[in-house]
């Protein structure tokens, strides 16, 4: 029997448009520099990934899935030199997604169960802040600016007591909105 990740595979290159020494990868990374020297350019063979900007799933997050990354600004990160530096692969989810947001950490404040996305939680919710949640189904990813657009953090399921200590750099922006990850990963 053949496990998901046997299906899922990104290829790492190190230098733009998919030169240099290579890296197969079809698991969780965290740290792709123990294979590459740097990395500037990346194919996602099959499936959906998260890969950031620093070792062991922290900084900025970028969102991956099917296709070719010939350097780092198509997948839309800016301002990054051998940007990639671990990943984490994003198992298909099959079925609901639930997920309960709070206006503070600890899971304190306003509270509001989602199903769907939701392009604007200070329009829909009138909540001032997302500080903590709980993910009960599903795989989201939460962005910085209305309309799922911004810096983004990836959620499994599980409780989040602040998102503010995830490891995304500098947290100092608001989740303006999330999505379901519903692409064929």
């Amino acid at each position: 029997r053949h496990g998901i990740s046997e299906f899922l595979q990104v290829i790492f290159y190190e230098d733009r448009n998919f030169q240099g020494r290579s890296y197969e990868c079809s698991s969780d990374c965290s740290d792709v520099f123990t294979y590459l020297s740097r990395c500037n350019s990346c194919k996602v063979e099959n499936g959906c990934f998260m890969v950031y900007d620093d070792s062991n799933f922290m900084g900025n997050q970028y969102f991956i899935k099917r296709g070719e990354y010939s350097d780092y600004t198509c997948m839309g990160m800016r301002d990054s030199i051998d940007c990639i530096r671990s990943c984490r692969m994003i198992p298909m989810h099959r079925g609901t997604f639930r997920m309960r947001i709070f206006e503070r950490e600890n899971f304190s404040g306003q509270m509001h169960e989602l199903m769907d996305d939701c392009d604007s939680i200070q329009k829909r919710y009138r909540m001032s802040d997302c500080q903590s949640c709980n993910v009960m189904e599903g795989h989201w990813l939460l962005y910085e600016q209305p309309d799922f657009r911004g810096r983004m953090i990836y959620l499994r399921p599980g409780e989040y007591r602040s998102l503010r200590d995830m490891g995304v750099g500098p947290m100092n922006f608001r989740i303006g909105s999330l999505r379901r990850i519903m692409e064929p990963c």
